[in-house]
């Protein structure tokens, strides 16, 4: 067990950390983006008028990406059934709407490559000290579970990262039932563990599984964005192990 300090708050009898992926550990706006505009165009193509709609539904202005947007939090089975629904209210039949929407992310997936977005400075070497700590460490995300495996392993992470969680056709984020499958995973009680992340969704799981504390990540500084969380913070070395 471990005493984290974060700013000015203090967690005691710390046993693992959860971290998010998307926008937390991992840089993937750029990604995200081009992802969300490929998507758009391609269903665009096929329903002329559709894309600019999507667009917005994504949280895609021109070259900015809303953290807190569609694109940025939800799991890939949400984003598809959100623009099957923009589809549908075309006219189309909702099992060809879904069809339509799930082949233009496939296809989008495809042009624009599957190699991880990089991380942000300073994820390495905090999974570094928090592991050389003797605290336990997981990922709970909302992208799939083959997506997590994937940033883990291309970023050589597996050293520190001890359980991957990701969201498939199981449940999503806020759903603390993930929060609960990572801890039974490490053999560890919700109240001995913290969340990492920069979603609201995250606060949520966590503070429903009774989780020791939340703690938000902001790299824009946006605190709407982890309403919820016991504290904010604009850099992941700012979670420091003052106790082992």
């Amino acid at each position: 067990m471990a005493t984290i300090k974060c700013r000015n708050i203090t967690f005691a009898n710390i046993q693992a950390i959860f971290f998010d992926k998307n926008g937390t550990l991992e840089d993937s706006e750029a990604y995200l983006r081009s992802l969300g505009q490929k998507a758009a165009r391609l269903i665009d193509a096929q329903i002329p008028g559709i894309g600019e709609p999507l667009l917005m539904a994504f949280g895609i202005n021109s070259n900015t990406l809303d953290p807190a947007g569609l694109i940025s939090v939800a799991s890939r089975r949400e984003t598809e059934i959100a623009a099957a629904a923009y589809i549908a209210e075309t006219g189309r039949g909702w099992f060809e709407s879904l069809k339509i929407a799930r082949k233009a992310l496939d296809e989008a997936e495809k042009y624009i490559g599957t190699t991880p977005a990089p991380l942000f400075i300073g994820s390495l070497e905090i999974l570094q000290s928090l592991s050389a700590a003797g605290i336990k460490l997981g990922i709970i995300s909302a992208a799939t579970t083959a997506e997590v495996n994937t940033f883990v392993t291309h970023h050589q992470l597996i050293d520190y990262i001890q359980v991957q969680i990701g969201v498939d056709e199981g449940p999503s984020k806020p759903d603390p039932a993930l929060f609960l499958q990572a801890c039974q995973a490490l053999g560890v009680e919700p109240e001995d563990t913290l969340m990492v992340g920069d979603s609201v969704g995250d606060m949520q799981m966590a503070s429903d599984a009774k989780a020791a504390g939340c703690i938000g990540i902001t790299w824009v500084g946006k605190l709407d964005n982890v309403r919820g969380a016991d504290l904010v913070i604009n850099q992941l070395d700012e979670i420091q192990v003052v106790k082992a």
